[in-house]
């Protein structure tokens, strides 16, 4: 189990988060976060030249924020789930509004982009599932409480021979 000993001789682990189920949803959610700043820098970078300029803050926004809370969830911090939850609600809706931008632009009196905007209404697109994944994977991780502590004394180690340590009866 997990744990760490505080000062006054209390012992905290956090015993859900040895469960192999638990470390595989705090991974998904990760691969799930850094797969969706893959794919939002793709589109960004991609689209650059041909995006209006007062997207690209958002976008490098939710960059940020997206590995922010893959840090955090490194670091088991249950809490920047739901916020990356709503965050992945609110992407999924400008992927889907979005989208079908790109397939628009797909004609020879348009701008051209570094990328062919097809690709880029895919790309578009394929946002869309991923935050669909990702709001399950986190909802169900902050289900399964990687908060929870549990306090227990330390005992005093023992010697080989089975005396508890002291001094010498010499």
């Amino acid at each position: 189990m997990s744990s760490r000993v505080q000062q006054t001789g209390v012992e905290i682990t956090h015993p859900n988060r040895d469960k192999p189920v638990v470390r595989a949803t705090r991974a998904a959610v990760i691969v799930l976060l850094l797969i969706s700043v893959a794919l939002l820098l793709i589109v960004s970078i991609g689209g650059q030249e041909a995006l209006d300029t007062s997207v690209l803050p958002i976008q490098y926004f939710f960059v940020l924020a997206y590995l922010l809370i893959a840090y955090l969830a490194v670091r088991w911090r249950r809490g920047a789930l739901p916020v990356g939850s709503a965050l992945a609600v609110l992407l999924a809706v400008f992927a889907l509004v979005g989208g079908s931008y790109w397939f628009n632009r797909d004609y020879g009196y348009f701008s051209a982009s570094t990328l062919n905007p097809t690709l880029l209404g895919v790309l578009t697109f394929a946002v869309i599932p991923v935050q669909i994944l990702l709001i399950v994977f986190a909802m169900r991780g902050f289900s399964q409480g990687w908060n929870v502590e549990l306090e227990r004394p330390v005992r005093a180690s023992r010697t080989p021979g089975g005396a508890a340590p002291g001094p010498s009866a010499a």
